[in-house]
């Protein structure tokens, strides 16, 4: 008899422990236990499976609540900063990285990575996805997923699908046309099961053509399970599962958190009435037990990945100092005398003037579940320093900051910094000391603290001012809260929401402020207190910061003094950013304007010096009215711990800037062809078909304004010829052909270069109907030394040339004839050759 396979083996462990299980156990397992775990059944040898958020690093789950946990984590560039590498083997490694430190935390299940797509450049959590391309976005988050599960750890793409905005997340009805769905929206999530083959998959919020996810018979059973074959798990997005039977037989396996939900007792007694049919049940329990088994938590069951077979062990600071290099995208790089702007050469630069706020304190993740707790964060300062030689004079000038809430009191002017939790008459219960005086205990209390027992919870420290003048302290928070220093009351007063999204009203609370006159050298002993109160949402109890800011100038004085630092520096490098409460989680932008000041800061440095390096830290994009004046413009994302040491490897020319732009950036905000991402009357309608990105761009009408910088669109310190491209066909039906493109290195340095092939439909019809011209089909990157060739050999999937046809339910090749161009960016395509299998 032919022995058994693993995967095999491991299916009739499954249905050996669903035998026996009761119908209560068996629907236990569909429900969180608590926040971020399913419960254990002891008598079939079945562990408790631990989720955790994961987009640029792994969250404690043990942690205050879990948002984001104390314990570490590797913390890497946001997803488009990943996406900008166009490196799946690079993304890989990053995946397989989280999973080890996932591993090592007890968490079995990563709620990553984020495949909706970059619909607006309004969206709030633009960062969180990977771009606006669906290949692109597909490809990568495939990379990502396959890293995790390398490291036997379940990845978990989301959201699924078609939850491209923030506002009204919660309910909002997404309407769109079939083919819309499948050629774009549903293109990722197809290639994390095909391709990646995912364990497990979220659930979005969003309803779409008037179905909730959760309950979406069509697109969950019918398209995910059925036409795809996923045999995974689908677990909800928090609170998303609100009807027990509509859930249970609508495709979503797992209902999460825990306490109040949709399954439970509910669904015991849905089946005891006949409602849910057990085997519906049963079908849910299995793909649980099947996930479990894959991560090793079912007893008798083989993982999915041997202990034998786990990655080895990385430096996650060497991988997310080489992501962030990846990452960086420089827009603009123009001659200052005989040079480019940059690389910087140490040799003739006597003095650098490095300004911005964000200098020293930027923001390396974006707002929400992508945040994890950096074991370190180098600064562009920090990094500057420690790369420049003793010779070369670095000066710092915060310039205007992007202004946003005061950020939570730290440094060695504070000292005893605490959070304490009491309970009634002012009983100690709990206490932790902190680094920064703010907490985010946003789902649970620490340490299993019940909230009914908490009354009041309070931030205090020591502070030694080290100048004298007016210090102004926060609170920002939500519920009934009050500022002391020493015994000077500065505020008192109940703050409310000022958004609808529970999450986002606690991630994105309101502030009040007060000032008092401090003496340096003087200590004060300040205190932060908030009262529980019943009309506060239990998240909010523990989730509020102090924040502090001492006396200084005013904004133009800031400005003149970042102005005189650049006029007498060889070179001035200006870092500007975003805020958290304008890219975060449950909030859309309001437009694409740096916040504060910070333009009137670069025209002015701009205007003091022509060379001039502008370093955008943002996840999305900005506005950038000065982008033709700076001699450099370089992206860096949101780029994760390693910023400084990173910006420092590239400005310097250790390392050349590796990344290519995933979405499209505009000169302005309604030059978009696409921006809404409010719902009319609670439908929000994808009108604009497949023309989002790029496509839709080039769909514009002649003498509409071009976007600034074009997908794709990124710069080395090298330059590349294109010389010769055919293409051959191919005996896969799934490929149209293989592109062969003869690049040569022509410039002066060893260099990288993004190959990217985009397949062009010749059928007039086409063109004037309502399809796009023309798409990404297939991308590489290829290294080259100065003077060398390099030939690449890429497949053309058989997807570039097809179209979903709505007559006959499913893909089929495009009329007449197609070809394929190579080249930079989708602006700048050097090369173009016939398809010729796909005639």
């Amino acid at each position: 008899m032919q022995e058994l396979s693993v995967a095999a083996r491991r299916e009739q462990a499954v249905e050996a422990a669903l035998a026996v299980l009761t119908l209560e156990e068996k629907v236990s397992l569909l429900a969180g236990r608590d926040m971020w775990s399913l419960p254990p059944v002891e008598r079939i040898g079945l562990r408790s499976l631990v989720m955790a958020d994961g987009p640029v690093g792994v969250r404690s789950p043990g942690g205050p609540g879990g948002s984001p946990g104390t314990e570490a984590s590797t913390a890497f560039p946001s997803p488009s900063g990943q996406a900008a590498s166009w490196d799946v083997g690079l993304v890989r490694r990053i995946g397989r990285l989280i999973a080890q430190e996932a591993r090592a935390k007890g968490v079995h299940m990563l709620l990553a990575p984020t495949l909706n797509l970059h619909r607006t450049p309004l969206g709030g959590r633009h960062f969180e996805n990977f771009s606006e391309d669906p290949l692109l976005t597909g490809r990568i988050g495939a990379a990502f997923i396959g890293g995790v599960q390398d490291g036997g750890v379940a990845a978990t793409p989301k959201h699924y699908v078609a939850n491209e905005s923030e506002t009204q997340r919660l309910g909002y009805d997404v309407q769109l046309d079939e083919k819309v769905l499948r050629e774009q929206y549903l293109v990722p999530f197809e290639t994390a099961v095909k391709e990646a083959g995912a364990w497990a998959m979220m659930a979005a919020y969003n309803s779409v053509l008037g179905c909730t996810m959760t309950e979406h018979v069509r697109l969950q059973h019918g398209v995910l399970k059925g036409e795809w074959g996923f045999d995974g798990a689908v677990v909800s997005d928090w609170g998303a599962c609100r009807d027990t039977d509509r859930a249970a037989m609508g495709g979503t396996d797992i209902a999460m958190p825990g306490g109040e939900h949709a399954f439970g007792a509910a669904l015991v007694a849905a089946v005891r009435q006949g409602r849910v049919p057990e085997l519906d049940v049963d079908g849910q329990v299995r793909r649980v037990l099947r996930l479990a088994a894959r991560t090793g938590l079912l007893e008798g069951a083989e993982p999915a990945v041997p202990a034998v077979l786990l990655p080895a062990a990385q430096n996650g600071g060497a991988l997310a100092r080489e992501a962030a290099v990846r990452s960086f995208v420089l827009l603009r790089n123009e001659p200052v005398g005989t040079d480019p702007a940059l690389p910087l050469t140490p040799a003739k630069t006597g003095r650098i003037a490095l300004i911005g706020a964000g200098a020293a304190r930027p923001r390396i993740m974006g707002g929400g579940s992508a945040e994890v707790t950096a074991p370190y964060v180098v600064t562009p300062l920090d990094g500057l320093r420690a790369a420049l030689p003793d010779e070369v004079e670095l000066v710092h000038e915060p310039g205007v900051g992007p202004g946003g809430t005061l950020p939570a009191a730290s440094g060695d002017a504070w000292s005893g910094l605490h959070a304490v939790f009491r309970g009634k008459r002012g009983v100690e219960l709990y206490r932790e000391e902190l680094t920064e005086a703010g907490l985010r205990h946003v789902f649970a209390k620490p340490a299993g603290l019940p909230a009914a027992r908490v009354q009041q919870v309070e931030i205090h420290g020591e502070f030694t001012p080290d100048t004298d003048g007016e210090h102004t302290f926060s609170a920002c928070g939500l519920g009934t809260l009050e500022v002391r220093v020493d015994d000077k009351e500065l505020f008192t007063g109940h703050l409310s929401p000022v958004h609808d999204d529970p999450l986002a009203a606690v991630l994105l609370p309101p502030e009040a402020r007060g000032s008092v006159q401090l003496t340096a050298g003087v200590p004060v002993r300040v205190s932060l207190v908030q009262r529980v109160c019943a009309d506060v949402h239990e998240m909010a109890v523990g989730a509020f910061r102090l924040g502090h800011a001492g006396p200084g100038p005013d904004d133009e004085e800031l400005i003149s003094r970042a102005a005189f630092a650049a006029a007498t520096s060889d070179v001035a490098v200006v870092v500007v950013s975003t805020t958290e409460e304008t890219e975060s989680e449950g909030v859309d932008r309001t437009g694409l304007d740096l916040p504060g000041r910070q333009d009137d800061l670069v025209a002015r440095v701009v205007e003091a010096n022509p060379h001039t390096v502008v370093v955008v830290n943002s996840g999305s994009p900005v506005h950038m009215p000065w982008r033709e004046q700076a001699a450099a413009v370089l992206l860096a994302w949101f780029p994760g711990q390693e910023f400084g040491t990173a910006l420092a490897d590239v400005l310097l020319g250790a390392e050349e800037p590796g990344g290519r732009l995933p979405t499209t950036w505009p000169v302005r905000q309604e030059d978009c062809p696409v921006l809404a991402t409010e719902p009319a009357a609670g439908i929000l309608a994808y009108d604009e078909g497949l023309f989002t990105g790029y496509r839709g761009w080039e769909a514009l009408p002649a003498g509409n304004p071009a976007p600034a910088y074009w997908f794709g669109h990124g710069l080395g310190y090298t330059d590349w010829t294109y010389e010769h491209i055919e293409v051959a066909p191919s005996s896969d039906p799934d490929c149209a052909g293989v592109a062969t493109v003869r690049l040569l290195n022509s410039g002066r340095r060893a260099g990288r270069e993004v190959v990217q092939l985009y397949a062009v439909s010749e059928c007039a019809e086409c063109i004037e109907s309502d399809r796009p011209a023309r798409q990404l089909a297939a991308f590489t990157v290829v290294e080259a030394g100065p003077g060398e060739r390099v030939e690449v050999s890429v497949p053309i999937p058989m997807r570039a040339v097809q179209g979903w046809d709505r007559r006959r339910g499913g893909r089929h090749r495009l009329p007449g004839r197609h070809r394929v161009e190579a080249g930079r960016s989708v602006a700048d395509l050097r090369l173009r050759c016939p398809l010729l299998g796909a005639l």
